[in-house]
């Protein structure tokens, strides 16, 4: 089967009331359609994607893009998620066991088996030797672009913006300025950003990943048209993978 076969039979929980639906449910109007599968919700890729959808909904709405995500998750994951990065509910399904990304074919992640480990053991293990880059190609280099800046990406904090990112003090947009200017990503800039989610996440930790067993599980974006035809599609290779374009993820839309 086709991808959107796949989408256009799978049934998930909804995280806004706990209903299971059609993942597609509602977009039958739509001029496109934007389906994110997503790994843990807790994930630094789950959680950066949300936030670059919430600073591009405006775009989303005037072209008339229905956005659906299927996370890693129960629903009171997908609740935290939706109320730390203002990600709707009414959008976002919960797949507790990684189904959907098995039928899709999605990269599992490194899989290395160690005797005598759980498979959540095992799991964090794997996801570990992924954050130093082993079978996760290019999150080092990723890691790294945040501590160094991009000046082929664009500004990611207001300069009245106020971030606070424990363990660091509150930290306004124009004190990164110091660290290279305004108007692109500065140095620092989105590593703290990303601090912001590992603080988030590690201090709910039972809620977001109440099953540690598909941690290194990786996700996929996929686009359609009104007619299902699909115009582009991402298969995530590693952490910090969930995009093509690591300077703007959400280019794809401007290119189909």
């Amino acid at each position: 089967m086709s991808v959107y076969d796949i989408l256009s039979q799978t049934q998930r929980q909804r995280v806004s009331d706990g209903v299971t639906l059609p993942v597609l449910n509602g977009c039958e109007v739509a001029s496109q359609k934007l389906v994110l599968v997503w790994p843990q919700l807790g994930d630094f890729d789950s959680l950066e994607y949300a936030w670059w959808l919430q600073r591009e909904m405006p775009r989303l709405k005037d072209k008339g893009i229905a956005v659906r995500a299927v996370g890693i998750g129960d629903r009171n994951s997908g609740q935290q998620f939706c109320t730390y990065t203002g990600f709707p509910a009414d959008w976002l399904f919960v797949d507790p066991q990684a189904d959907l990304h098995r039928q899709l074919d999605l990269y599992s992640g490194l899989s290395l088996q160690v005797p005598r480990l759980k498979p959540g053991q095992t799991a964090w293990l794997n996801l570990m030797l992924m954050c130093a880059g082993i079978g996760s190609p290019g999150t080092l280099a990723e890691v790294f672009r945040g501590y160094r800046g991009d000046r082929k990406a664009p500004q990611l904090i207001d300069d009245d913006e106020v971030v606070r990112a424990a363990p660091l003090p509150p930290l306004r947009g124009s004190s990164f300025q110091f660290a290279g200017g305004k108007g692109f990503q500065r140095p620092f800039e989105l590593a703290t950003l990303r601090l912001r989610n590992m603080t988030e996440v590690l201090s709910r930790w039972q809620t977001y990943v109440p099953n540690a067993t598909y941690l290194t599980q990786r996700g996929g974006t996929f686009l359609f048209d009104s007619q299902g035809k699909l115009l582009y599609e991402h298969r995530d290779s590693g952490i910090l993978g969930f995009a093509k374009d690591k300077h703007y993820p959400l280019s794809f839309l401007s290119e189909v």
